[in-house]
């Protein structure tokens, strides 16, 4: 009986097929890439939400940048490693480490990934509906040094954004608010927190974070606050990644469930029958009729009774039945 009740399913898949999540990402991608150049002309809006969030910063003293930019500009050693580190690290591992998930973690992959993600589309509609002005850009008399372009000779950027020379117009200078450059590193750093092994990968998960922003901020990239927004927008797509996932694996359960339809519940392995040697065929197994006792474990089971319109008949080897019964006892007597 237990190869009547066994159904064919499908082997559960922990780790993602990377030719799905590589469109995936790019998608995302590039809706961050693409959300960020829709609002590169809306100069002015930026430049009053730059100041309207200087003014906040300064009436409750928070106004950070200040004096890290002052810093970087006046010490060379610390602006040009905090310029390659603002410039690369973002671009480079990021996606590093989401590489090493998918191979060492796959568990936890989709997890991450899905909060990442969730984390940037969010991000891109802050872009898109609150365009910032960064530190750097504003007028002279706000005390700001642009250490991107003070320097640019030592490194492959330009002296108007953080891409690489003559691409700077590619870019939108005004999607200052949130920071993913402080989301992203806050990712990096939980993630290697929780799952790296040694203590070298859990002290880089508090340090890296700490260290962009000081960075973007040093660098006048961003304000005290938009590095606060990105923090908040992590938080955010953390809550929803889970939702998220239980979502889409109900969407995707019940569209296989459709296309499936009603051959997901088909018996593995179910008697074809066989013949007597007579060449009378005997009934198939039914295996919508299991034996008495509900197939539980342990519960006393008894022999398949066949229906009515299955029972073999018994044929006497010759003669009547009557016939060859007298023939029988008159045998015995002799």
């Amino acid at each position: 009986m237990e190869s009547v009740r066994m159904y064919r399913t499908a082997p559960l898949r922990k780790r993602p097929r990377w030719w799905t999540e590589l469109p995936l990402i790019a998608v995302v991608y590039g809706l961050y890439s693409a959300g960020r150049l829709l609002v590169r002309g809306t100069v002015e809006p930026a430049v009053d939400h730059g100041l309207a969030i200087l003014d906040l910063e300064k009436s409750f003293r928070i106004n950070f940048e200040h004096p890290l930019n002052r810093l970087f500009t006046e010490h060379p050693a610390l602006g040009i490693p905090a310029d390659f580190a603002y410039a690369s690290l973002h671009y480079l591992l990021t996606p590093a480490i989401l590489i090493w998930l998918f191979r060492r973690r796959p568990a936890e992959y989709r997890l991450q990934r899905s909060w990442l993600m969730i984390s940037t589309l969010i991000g891109l509609v802050g872009f898109t509906l609150l365009p910032t002005c960064p530190p750097r850009l504003l007028d002279a008399g706000e005390g700001f040094v642009d250490t991107m372009a003070q320097y640019s000779s030592y490194g492959w950027w330009g002296g108007d954004a953080s891409a690489p020379r003559g691409l700077g117009g590619m870019t939108n200078q005004y999607a200052a608010m949130p920071s993913l450059h402080v989301g992203w590193a806050l990712w990096c750093g939980v993630v290697l927190w929780r799952q790296g092994r040694t203590p070298w990968a859990k002290a880089a998960g508090v340090i890296y974070p700490l260290a962009i922003a000081l960075v973007v901020m040093g660098t006048a990239n961003h304000y005290f606050l938009d590095a606060v927004a990105g923090v908040a927008v992590m938080v955010a797509g953390l809550l929803l990644a889970k939702p998220a996932l239980r979502l889409a694996d109900l969407v995707k359960s019940r569209l296989t469930g459709a296309g499936r339809g009603e051959t997901a519940g088909t018996p593995a392995n179910v008697s074809a029958g066989c013949e007597t040697s007579a060449g009378t065929a005997l009934p198939r197994a039914a295996a919508s009729r299991p034996a008495a006792g509900d197939g539980r474990p342990g519960a006393p089971q008894r022999p398949l009774e066949a229906d009515a319109s299955d029972q073999i008949p018994r044929q006497p080897a010759h003669g009547r039945a009557g016939e060859s019964r007298t023939g029988d006892t008159a045998a015995a007597a002799r």
